[in-house]
């Protein structure tokens, strides 16, 4: 059980996809969570779990952030894990979307979570005890075609879990750089404002050939990958073996047969099979 490791972990991103995964996971191995949202309604499915507690926390407001992670610790004691997953993509040609869009995304993506982990990692090296996943993307490795931020916000989590895996080398505390590829959520439709029909399309598809063959493969993907709660058993895999560094998660070929080839191929040639998978012609 998770739970003779980690006594009590905080999860970003509960509500939905990955991170609602990870929580039923992290609950059903006796780890008392905290879980966040930008609203506590969107947590209902843990009301009646006397072991999730629901938490208010907004990417987009740095401060309120540290403040509602702050208060959830001193409830909680201290966190034993906390993973760093709350995020959103966006779809658009880096030079068509105003570039207040880009920064608001870096900003609630990379510099909020970079925020926690400061804040986590402190606390955790004081007990000498503790795990730090920041879960990236194999974006990290295969960049997504038409979604900019998502792949500088996830280069950047990356980068920041190699740093600190430096920084806590010779202690208890361990940080995971967690990439997941492909997974069957709502990604997809969480990238289309919110009055959007199930079967529209982003504006920036319309007339747009590259965007549009780079959409149909992206959803593609998307309907034949796995489901979250394989991610959240690869994870727990890597929890109970007390991993440091990189662990990829998703399909056979994004996951494993793609990272391997891409070590000896060509830089030229890996690009040129890579933007064909993605959609690029």
């Amino acid at each position: 059980m998770l739970s003779t490791r980690y006594r009590t972990a905080l999860v970003t991103g509960a509500s939905a996809g990955l991170g609602a995964a990870f929580v039923r996971r992290l609950r059903a191995e006796g780890v008392v969570v905290w879980g966040t949202a930008r609203n506590e309604v969107r947590l209902a499915e843990w009301a009646e779990d006397e072991g999730f507690h629901a938490v208010v926390l907004d990417l987009e407001d740095e401060a309120g952030a540290a403040m509602a992670y702050n208060r959830a610790s001193a409830e909680a004691a201290g966190f034993d894990l906390v993973i760093n997953n709350a995020g959103y993509g966006r779809f658009a040609r880096f030079t068509k979307e105003d570039f207040a869009a880009w920064r608001t995304q870096v900003e609630a993506m990379l510099i909020t979570p970079m925020r926690l982990a400061h804040l986590a990692v402190a606390e955790m090296l004081t007990r000498d005890r503790g795990c730090l996943v920041n879960v990236a993307s194999l974006a990290t490795e295969f960049p997504l075609p038409l979604m900019t931020g998502y792949n500088v916000v996830k280069a950047g989590l990356s980068a920041l879990s190699e740093s600190l895996q430096i920084e806590t080398k010779g202690t208890g505390v361990s940080v995971i750089d967690f990439r997941p590829g492909d997974y069957r959520t709502d990604f997809n439709t969480a990238m289309m404002p919110p009055a959007s029909p199930p079967d529209s399309i982003p504006a920036a598809v319309a007339g747009d050939a590259l965007a549009a063959g780079c959409w149909t493969v992206l959803e593609k993907n998307l309907r034949a990958a796995p489901r979250p709660e394989k991610a959240a058993s690869d994870l727990a895999v890597a929890l109970r073996r007390g991993h440091r560094g990189v662990w990829r998660s998703g399909g056979w070929f994004q996951a494993t047969a793609a990272p391997f080839l891409m070590r000896f191929a060509p830089s030229s040639l890996g690009r040129w099979v890579q933007w064909r998978y993605l959609g690029v012609r």
